[in-house]
């Protein structure tokens, strides 16, 4: 529990962004000083507050329509709360509605969840200094000004760089995968989760999800995109091979091969981020060429009982040098278009991926049992009543309690509960530090405001690191804010504490009255039942349908490693259920990687040796996965019958192919990634029989 609040994640927001959105914050805000508008920069200076966490990355359409609609709610917000916080049962009912709505736009992802807590957050603070029709007309176009400066600011460099976020996006994933692959592999290193995951989901929306850029440059971007998965997949094969061979000639060989791709790996990520040619990597491809030519030597004099393996290294290392140089030739803009593959039709998301429209999403969520649909109701319920007890009790800066309330609850109980403490402990060290600043160092209006950009800097760069960091920035942000309208950071800083306290204490204690806890067991199931899918696509499907399956398979994932990380942070997690699921992920990590040994294989020869019969193990294993699917989303045992000798089979028909045939080392890789797949579906049984054998144990002593 401690270590989840003093943890610092790796920054994600690059200096750059920081910059241009303190930009749209502090320019106005100054503008409207040395004019003597103060007020009318304040008004902007909020707008771009509340915009600016939409600068994420992504494609340029989708940043301008997400910000677009950012900021149209925040004026919007502004306006409501100005006009109806002089009545009291009218910002109670307005309270209720935007905790509900807001509350409810978690179903659409965290963009829109964070866009509904801004208008929740400036329905209150603007409730707290109520105006007229016109009044409040003026702050909500302010607030709604401020927004589209933040946007303009980020779509700046579209017209000069139109690509920019593709690029970047690929060549990280470049970069990850040659650190990835410079480091040792660890001695559990099947048992862990395929490198890059999350970055090749990422360019995977880039460059098919609804809002992706148009034109030529991008069948470029698809072609290194599907570059790079085929180089994962050989190295992760490649891996195997290592790990299976002893100290000698032949190992050393195979780590020179796979430094020379790391080194090749490095260098096309940096060209795709300086958007020029690879040619740097060329003294990388040929080392990687003359260490592949040793590989060959070695293979005709190697000790038999490893020259199985050396067969494989041999094609894996032979198809991993030509996935380098393809990656190498397109690495570069100005390419011949000839190079590029061409397609029958534009390529999109899986069907299972693309989003359905915001009201079906919605209107699928509104049921108890949606976790959003529950922590909508909590919220609204929670934040009305808030209002309605610092209305009562007309405590000085008292929207600070609904305030607090609104930014603290969350939809499960790991963030709500860390986001509760770190909120307290950020706002009371910003609130004293600012304050203390402030009144004895920064008497300047102009030093107070380089002091504000700089805690905007920090605000926008600190808080995916840790909240509680960020929150310490934000609530620095907001004390000079309100020194700029009038009103002295002393003269609240206590009130400010005290209704902070209040509201982390308030939200805590809702939320363990009516909690919503986490269901890993189905996340688990559908992980299972992708891989599965994954699996059988392998053999019997077509190019696409493999991606697909390999992009869902990658999303389900994802999903499921973060349901268990929100199990680990409830106050009484079921141990017995997480230690299950951490058995899941390592023997279904084993699991992939073996199909994605046999999809290396695949890919890169016409050969298929017994087809029938690997088809025939594919759909019994594809049939036991969802067998251990079942089990895991209902919690019952499972028995996998058959599956080892229906590989032995396979193994020995498989080993009959003659040494001198062409088909002989596909025949050896697929042997063994059928081999470590029924281990690994076998285990998976097996835990859920181990699962079922204890409870039995159990009630019997009992």
């Amino acid at each position: 529990m401690l270590r989840t609040l003093i943890q610092l994640k790796p920054r994600d927001v690059p200096f750059g962004v920081a910059l241009r959105n303190t930009a749209g914050l502090v320019l106005p805000l100054g503008i409207g000083i040395a004019t003597g508008h103060v007020v009318i920069g304040l008004g902007i200076a909020s707008g771009a507050l509340n915009t600016m966490f939409l600068d994420q990355p992504g494609p340029y359409r989708l940043r301008m329509q997400r910000m677009l609609l950012g900021a149209l709610v925040a004026g919007l917000s502004g306006f409501a709360g100005s006009l109806l916080g002089a009545n009291a049962v009218a910002m109670a009912i307005a309270a209720l509605i935007c905790g509900i709505a807001g509350g409810m736009l978690v179903a659409l992802g965290p963009n829109a969840g964070r866009a509904g807590l801004t208008s929740i957050i400036l329905v209150l603070v603007m409730g707290a200094d109520p105006q007229d029709f016109k009044g409040a007309a003026s702050t909500g176009l302010l607030i709604f000004a401020g927004g589209l400066i933040e946007m303009l600011l980020a779509l700046a460099a579209w017209p000069l760089q139109r690509y920019r976020p593709e690029r970047t996006a690929l060549a990280r994933v470049y970069r990850e995968l040659a650190a990835i692959t410079h480091r040792p592999f660890s001695s559990n290193r099947l048992e862990k989760p395929p490198p890059v995951t999350q970055g090749l989901l990422d360019v995977e929306q880039l460059l098919n999800g609804a809002h992706r850029a148009r034109g030529a440059e991008m069948e470029r971007f698809r072609v290194l995109a599907r570059i790079v998965e085929r180089v994962r997949l050989e190295l992760l094969a490649f891996g195997d091979a290592i790990d299976a061979l002893p100290e000698g000639d032949a190992r050393h060989t195979l780590l020179r091969l796979r430094e020379y791709a790391s080194r090749t790996l490095d260098g096309i990520g940096e060209a795709l981020e300086q958007g020029t040619t690879a040619e740097a990597t060329s003294g990388s491809i040929e080392g990687f060429d003359a260490a592949l030519a040793s590989l060959d030597d070695l293979g005709s004099h190697a000790d038999p009982s490893h020259r199985r393996t050396l067969t494989v290294a041999l094609a894996r290392a032979q198809a991993l040098g030509g996935q380098l140089r393809a990656a190498i030739r397109n690495a570069g803009f100005a390419g011949s278009r000839g190079e590029i593959e061409a397609e029958a039709e534009e390529t999109r998301l899986p069907a299972t991926l693309r989003t359905l429209s915001p009201l079906a999403t919605l209107r699928a969520n509104l049921h108890l049992q949606s976790v959003a649909f529950r922590h909508a109701l909590r919220l609204g319920v929670c934040v009305c009543l808030a209002v309605v007890g610092e209305r009562l009790s007309g405590y000085a800066h008292g929207f600070w309690v609904p305030m607090t309330t609104a930014i603290v609850l969350k939809p499960d109980f790991a963030g709500t509960f860390s986001f509760g403490l770190l909120r307290v402990a950020g706002t009371l060290a910003g609130l004293v530090l600012t304050t203390a600043l402030v009144h004895y160092a920064l008497s300047n209006v102009w030093a107070q405001l380089a002091f504000l950009a700089l805690l905007s800097i920090g605000f926008r760069m600190l808080t995916t690191m840790n909240y509680g960091l960020g929150v310490m920035m934000l609530t620095g942000l907001i004390v000079l804010l309100l020194a700029f309208y009038g009103i002295a950071p002393g003269d609240t800083m206590f009130v400010r504490g005290i209704a902070t306290t209040i509201g982390c204490t308030f939200a805590l204690t809702a939320y363990a009255l009516w909690p919503t806890w986490e269901q890993l067991r189905p996340s688990l199931a559908t992980l299972i039942e992708s891989y599965g899918v994954y699996f059988a696509t392998l053999l019997d499907g077509d190019a696409t349908a493999r991606r697909e399956a390999r992009t869902v398979s990658r999303s389900a994932r994802t999903n499921a490693q973060a349901s268990l990380d929100r199990s680990r942070g409830e106050p009484k997690p079921d141990l017995e259920l997480i230690a299950l699921a951490e058995s899941v992920f390592a023997n279904a990590n084993r699991f992939v990687r073996a199909s994605m040994a046999l999809e290396a294989v695949l890919q890169d020869s016409r050969e298929r040796p017994a087809h029938a019969q690997v088809i025939a193990f594919a759909q019994r294993v594809d049939a036991a996965l969802d067998d251990i699917a079942d089990g895991l989303r209902h919690d019952h045992p499972v028995l996998v019958e058959g599956l080892r000798t229906c590989e032995r089979e396979l193994a020995r028909t498989l080993a009959a192919v003659p040494p001198d045939a062409a088909a002989h080392a596909v025949a050896l890789a697929i042997a063994d990634a059928c081999d470590r797949a029924t281990d690994s579906v076998n285990t998976l049984a097996h835990l859920l029989d181990r699962k079922a054998a204890t409870h039995t144990g159990s009630s019997e002593v009992g």
